[in-house]
């Protein structure tokens, strides 16, 4: 029966879109049926390049998208929780891992399509289990990707009958280049590597398109699938910004390299297609996985060296780098727990000045509208985040082995240390959105009401630097001090709400500037009262026998 050319349409794009669907369904149900242990495995596997080429094939494997690992890598690296060279070695075998869907696609089992489906959504809907539904999702995904495939090959059929496609064809495979900029284009605009490869496999599978101008798009489709990490990495951290870098540069590298050796790389698949006797569309699923197994060997001993080039093509100060937990060594939890103890103690520290730069940052920015330092901000935020949970999860881990009654009161007296500095930056990014709300809404605060919150934000500032500086469990400094000026930030926040108070009545302040100025110093007040809070836990007490403070304020102590 012959196809008119929109049936022909229809049936393609109809073929594409259940193709596409089954992948996502299939990658769906493999991701919940794994649950957290797709970050779990990220975490653990990342220790040398080897176990990271290794992690990114198995979580690509399980979610059925290198752009969806590239994606979990970079937001890992944005906390803190792997390094760019970790992620260079999880990037690489996240390419190789793409390959399975290829290598699926060629079994050629799209006439039990229908079967599986039916199969699928008897387990979706027929049992109330979330395992078995999850099961469900697996199975009719699988069979939703191989009938899209049959329906994206009966739409293709009919093209080899008509002129002007063999001559397109023929100009691809005469162009090499061109080929490159179609794959290329492609899957940047379908945002699915696996899904242009499906549409080439059944392209040779018909005979459309011969190999010689099929490589150049393989190689092109390779390229393109690197827009989703851009897109993902586009509002993120720098160290995101360059784990998206490595997977471009990566990619065009090893696109270049086989671009110039095409003839050698299209003879060496020739000869695999005849020498195993290969269907049309495992031959190209070899030449995808050939092409990713080699590009990745071949960068292996370069990763110093990308990670290098990606640091150039993207400067700036990577904080996730650079506040890396360097000293929770799992080996001493074991060997020697009390040492482990202050390994973390360090680590609390070096979160604390990340957290003082944060509030440092925020200040500035009541001064200036300044993006950057917004960003600056934000992208803190992140390190903190990742270096909490850290910090979280080894003293946690550190308090199933055998330590003296004396250094369990310290892991406890740290965990909340480590809680209430997180606290802190989370308050800070609010004492910033607040700011922002001020710039972006033009509200206006009284000369006098800006002088009190600056000065109020300094005074907070010079505490919390002090609380920070004097964080030692075993040998705590000038505690009596920061308790001092901690007090004194609650007896400021009351003398500002009162000045507000009188402004307010006076017709002063604004409506709108007066509810933002209240929100602004009450934050500053919760920031002053976690100082306390951390500073009281460094001591070992409560705190209760301090005196109330209810002399003069003075910003400036």
């Amino acid at each position: 029966m012959e196809l008119s050319p929109m049936e022909v349409l229809f049936m393609f794009l109809g073929g594409l879109g259940i193709f596409l669907y089954g992948i996502k369904s299939m990658g769906d149900g493999l991701q919940a049926a794994a649950g957290d242990r797709l970050r779990e495995i990220l975490n653990r596997m990342t220790t040398n390049p080897f176990l990271g080429i290794l992690a990114g094939i198995l979580i690509t494997a399980l979610i059925q998208s290198s752009s969806g690992t590239t994606a979990i890598t970079i937001g890992l690296v944005s906390a803190g929780f792997m390094t760019l060279r970790q992620a260079i070695g999880v990037i690489m075998g996240a390419n190789i891992g793409t390959t399975i869907t290829a290598f699926v696609i060629g079994l050629d089992i799209g006439a039990y399509s229908l079967p599986i489906l039916a199969f699928g959504v008897i387990l979706l809907f027929f049992f109330k289990t979330p395992k078995i539904n999850n099961y469900g999702r697996i199975i009719f995904g699988f069979g939703a990707l191989f009938y899209g495939l049959e329906l994206m090959g009966d739409g293709v059929r009919p093209l080899a009958d008509l002129q002007g496609f063999s001559d397109l064809m023929l100009m691809l495979s005469e162009n090499p280049l061109l080929g490159f900029a179609v794959g290329t284009v492609l899957t940047v605009i379908v945002q699915s590597s696996s899904a242009t490869i499906a549409i080439l496999q059944n392209f040779y599978m018909n005979d459309l398109v011969d190999l010689t101008a099929a490589i150049p798009i393989l190689l092109g489709d390779n390229v393109g699938t690197t827009i989703t990490a851009v897109l993902a990495a586009l509002v993120g951290t720098i160290a995101a910004r360059r784990a998206a870098a490595v997977h471009v540069v990566f990619n065009l590298f090893g696109a270049i390299i086989f671009m110039l050796i095409l003839p050698f790389f299209t003879m060496f698949v020739g000869y695999l297609e005849t020498a195993l006797d290969l269907n049309g569309r495992m031959t190209i699923a070899f030449a995808h996985g050939s092409y990713n197994l080699a590009n990745t060997l071949i960068h292996l001993p370069l990763i110093g060296f990308l990670a290098w080039v990606v640091t150039k093509l993207v400067p700036g100060k990577d904080y996730a780098e650079d506040y890396q937990p360097v000293h929770l060594d799992k080996s001493l939890m074991k060997q020697s727990p009390s040492i482990a103890l202050q390994g973390t103690q360090k680590e609390i520290q070096n979160l604390g000045q990340l957290t003082l730069s944060m509030l440092e940052d925020a200040r500035d920015f009541t001064q200036e509208n300044d993006a950057k330092i917004e960003k600056r901000i934000r992208e803190k935020a992140g390190v903190v985040d990742g270096l909490n949970e850290s910090i979280r999860k080894y003293l946690q881990e550190l308090s199933k082995y055998d330590i003296s009654n004396e250094d369990a009161i310290r892991q406890t007296t740290l965990l909340e240390i480590n809680r209430m500095l997180y606290k802190v930056s989370e308050q800070i990014v609010e004492f910033t959105d607040l700011n922002i709300k001020k710039y972006n809404k033009n509200i206006y605060l009284s000369e006098s009401a800006q002088k009190g919150l600056n000065d109020f934000i300094k005074h907070v500032g010079k505490s919390f630097r002090k609380a920070v500086n004097a964080i030692d469990i075993y040998n705590p400094q000038d505690v009596e001090m920061i308790l001092d000026m901690t007090q004194k930030s609650t007896n400021i926040e009351n003398k500002l709400r009162k000045q507000h108070v009188k402004r307010m009545n006076k017709g002063i302040c604004s409506t709108d500037g007066g509810h933002l100025y209240v929100d602004l110093i009450s934050t500053l007040e919760r920031i002053g009262y976690n100082t306390r809070n951390i500073t009281e836990l460094n001591l070992g007490d409560d705190g209760s026998d301090t005196e109330q403070e209810e002399e003069q304020i003075v910003f400036d102590q």
